[in-house]
């Protein structure tokens, strides 16, 4: 028996300002859309519920089309330092987290951010040593492509003055040579590869915090990469399929399948879209290079802040293209890290030259820098950008410093991505960015810093519907679900996103101020602000 949702405006997306009356659903699934009294017409018999959204306005389910779901998770019940503006204020929360540590226990912090700091500093392993002598520390950067320890740290790691940098990471030295307790992109693992093993339960519990908070944000689905961080890939994959089982959670979950675990996910039989009803494989992951923050994103050109440095490549040329082609052995599209505009050069040369040819899509994820060279060429693949509009509200103005007033014409260029015909979805890249996504509407819209109130590069803000369709179309596009998700319409899944007002009525500078009333995935209400009455038809 279905449900007739009605009562609220109800935005097809299908395009512009489309809407309809009523949507008529059953079994997870949209049956049809039209006037109420038509499809109570010729539903009658079928209809066991009508759904009255009060006013509400309701959308297509939205889905984040790049995040990492366990460390969203982690950042919810570690100790988060994103909100922090000094040093001295991480250090004091530093010293209370410590007080109420066991000796020997691990003291994981997430998120610190160096430039939304008064006076940009990076924290020095002596310092740390002196807060936490006994326990051991890991600090996660707010770009995730670098961290802090303590000494107490990298003794259980075996770090020491001799040891060497790995390809694609950097382990930071003073003048001396003597390592500060900071390592770099693939340097980073380490520390990581010491921190003792997370019970497949805990794992599932973390999951579920997540998702319950996505789902209070309007979320549906979301795709994420955690299958090679968390003990193995089995283990982590059954920490979602228990996390999300259909029953008690119900969320969509696109699962991109980092490149050192692909040979697990086909030896347990997985494939491209394959999984449970709401748990599906994606895109294999490869990391092409750093972040701009930490100034190890790959550019054409040195940074302008570090004459030197021209920022870091994760792979050989050769070790990219070899990789693709593993991943073309399987018949799997590749979704790609790459800042830099010589990184999204690599990777896009790469793809033209080993094409997918079954109909899967490439992806290249970020692309926050690029040249004239470089649109041309994206222009003729079949790739989707996966672009997180937040990074601008959050990256301004400090980024101007690395790279210069000149390359600015060609950064987090979304306007432009669009109007050259390529395909874009839009995430939030948490625990980096809140996975909130009216933060990432308003950032697309308005381009406005976070950090000092300013505007940036004007002309390339989009409009309320294009920003609003990076998270229903363009995520659906990037995951090859643009026939059943992204849309209502018949046949597509009965996923919906519904807000107290309408985002196309009110002015840009106050989308942050909709409220999230409901959340339904496959038709059940996983989330509601208030207590809703549903009339029995």
């Amino acid at each position: 028996m279905g449900i007739i949702w009605q009562g609220g405006t109800i935005y097809t997306m299908k395009s512009e300002m489309d809407t309809v009356e009523a949507v008529f659903t059953e079994e997870g699934k949209i049956i049809d859309v039209g006037t109420v009294s038509d499809l109570q017409r010729v539903y009658e018999g079928r209809i066991d519920k009508v759904q009255d959204l009060q006013g509400n306005t309701m959308f297509p389910g939205f889905i984040d089309s790049h995040l990492h779901i366990i460390g969203h998770g982690e950042k919810l019940i570690h100790l988060d330092l994103s909100e922090m503006k000094s040093a001295e204020e991480v250090k004091a929360a530093l010293r209370s987290r410590v007080s109420q540590l066991e000796p020997g226990e691990w003291l994981i912090g997430e998120g610190w951010n160096e430039n939304h700091w008064e006076h940009p500093v990076i924290l020095q392993r002596g310092e740390l040593d002196e807060i936490s002598p006994e326990n051991p520390m890991m600090l996660t950067r707010i770009c995730r492509h670098a961290l802090l320890a303590n000494s107490l740290a990298m003794e259980r790691a075996g770090i020491t003055k001799e040891t060497e940098n790995p390809q694609g990471g950097v382990i930071v030295r003073d003048a001396s040579g003597e390592t500060t307790g900071y390592f770099l992109d693939t340097a980073q693992e380490f520390i990581k590869n010491v921190i003792p093993e997370m019970s497949e339960e805990h794992l599932t519990a973390i999951v579920q915090t997540a998702i319950d908070d996505l789902h209070r944000n309007g979320l549906v689905g979301g795709h994420t990469e955690d299958l090679n961080y968390y003990g193995g890939f089995l283990k982590t994959y059954h920490a979602f399929t228990n996390g999300v089982d259909g029953d008690k959670r119900k969320f969509r979950a696109h699962l991109l399948v980092h490149h050192e675990v692909i040979d697990d996910m086909v030896s347990t039989g997985l494939d491209y879209h394959k999984g449970t009803e709401f748990i599906e494989m994606g895109a294999m992951k490869i990391f092409s290079d750093g972040a701009l923050g930490g100034r190890t994103a790959w550019l054409t050109e040195p940074y302008e802040d570090d004459r030197e440095n021209e920022g870091i490549n994760i792979h050989t040329v050769e070790s990219l293209e070899t990789l693709v082609q593993k991943a073309r052995g399987y018949g799997m599209p590749v979704a790609v890290h790459a800042i830099g505009d010589k990184a999204v050069e690599t990777v896009a040369e790469t793809l033209r030259k080993y094409p997918l040819e079954n109909g899967r899509r490439d992806r290249i994820i970020h692309a926050q820098i690029v040249n004239d060279r470089l649109l041309d060429l994206l222009t003729e693949l079949d790739v989707v950008l996966d672009i997180q509009p937040t990074f601008v509200a959050s990256d301004f103005p400090w980024i101007i410093e690395r790279i210069g007033e000149r390359r600015l014409s060609h950064a987090y260029a979304w306007k432009t991505f669009l109007e050259r015909g390529i395909s874009c979805a839009a995430g939030s890249d948490a625990p980096i960015e809140s996975i909130n996504p009216l933060l990432g509407i308003e950032a697309a819209v308005l381009r406005k810093s976070s950090v000092d109130g300013a505007s940036y590069q004007e002309d390339e803000r989009l409009t309320m519907y294009e920003a609003i369709s990076l998270y229903t179309n363009g995520s659906a596009y990037a995951s090859c679900h643009e026939q059943g998700q992204g849309k209502i319409a018949p046949g597509y899944n009965a996923d919906f996103t519904i807000f107290d007002r309408d985002p196309f009525k009110i002015s840009p500078e106050q989308i942050t101020t909709l409220q999230v009333q409901n959340t339904v995935v496959d038709e059940t209400v996983v989330y509601q602000k208030n207590h809703w009455q549903q009339e029995t038809y």
